[in-house]
């Protein structure tokens, strides 16, 4: 670091013999500095003396306020420890958990401040070619999954949008599945629904299921037996519903408030999260652009 006095002599110089040559050019040619420079310190030297030639601070009068907080920093590091997300997951939880906003590039700079390693990649086989129905509910893909005693949740995702239809049941059967369709797929879904697919599970393939479908003038379409994968946006939207909502959520409070706490999750995963095969698009996003 230069001796800030040696810095005020070297001025202190440079404006003595300009007051003495009175030639700037000479002056600066002599001192290898500018004329801009020149005149600088000569006008600080004339109105403050030789204080005016000493370096000022640059920091600025006002600070724009932290965006992230310590508290916020706490909530990364906590949510980063107890549920391994990267920037993308920590984001989407920072919004729907506690109402907060920050890019990726912020998650990051606090995870690299604290020495937080970066995760890494799961080795997977190479997949094939993504595909997508075209348009909105020619495809619904419909699924149940268990998530606690006496408490099952019913699923429907479209395969072009990924707008997703949730609900709770207590238990695996024709009649609630064909609940499910009339009273929440047919009535939140935004556009006709024309087939549905599914495993063959009794609740689907049972009388008053395929009686619904009838009804609708719905054309059904079963999966071969031991094929999860051809439902596989359906396993791919259960397995994002346990890890991202149901491990936030306590299963021992009163069955309204799960289901308040669902439905909240619903809205939040078709207009907030965005999802990467949707080239980071949200499900409400993608159905107004089709």
């Amino acid at each position: 670091m230069i001796d800030p006095e040696f810095v005020l002599k070297a001025r202190l110089g440079w404006v003595q013999m300009y007051q003495a040559t009175h030639n700037q050019a000479l002056t600066c040619r002599r001192c290898g500095i500018s004329k801009k420079t020149l005149r600088k310190w000569c006008r600080r030297y004339e109105e403050q003396g030789e204080e005016g030639l000493r370096s000022r601070s640059h920091r600025p009068h006002n600070l724009r306020p932290r965006k992230v907080m310590p508290e916020h920093e706490v909530l990364i590091l906590e949510l980063r420890r107890t549920r391994r997300l990267g920037p993308k997951g920590l984001q989407r939880e920072l919004l729907r958990l506690h109402e907060l906003r920050f890019s990726t590039r912020t998650i990051w700079k606090v995870l690299h401040k604290h020495g937080v390693s970066v995760l890494r990649p799961i080795k997977r086989p190479r997949r094939s070619k993504r595909y997508n129905r075209p348009v909105p509910g020619d495809r619904v893909q419909i699924d149940t999954c268990k998530i606690g005693q006496n408490l099952y949740q019913f699923t429907a995702i479209d395969d072009c949008t990924r707008m997703c239809v949730l609900a709770l049941y207590s238990a695996r059967s024709a009649p609630n599945a064909a609940h499910f369709l009339r009273e929440h797929v047919l009535k939140e879904l935004p556009f006709p629904v024309q087939r549905i697919q599914s495993d063959r599970g009794l609740e689907f393939i049972g009388l008053d299921f395929q009686d619904a479908l009838r009804e609708q003038h719905i054309k059904f379409r079963p999966n071969r037996p031991r094929a999860p994968h051809l439902n596989g946006k359906m396993e791919r939207s259960q397995r994002t519903d346990r890890i991202e909502f149901w491990a936030t959520i306590d299963l021992k409070a009163p069955r309204e408030r799960l289901e308040e706490q669902l439905a909240a999750w619903q809205n939040f995963y078709n207009g907030e999260r965005t999802h990467s095969s949707l080239n980071s698009k949200t499900p409400n996003q993608r159905f107004q652009d089709s």
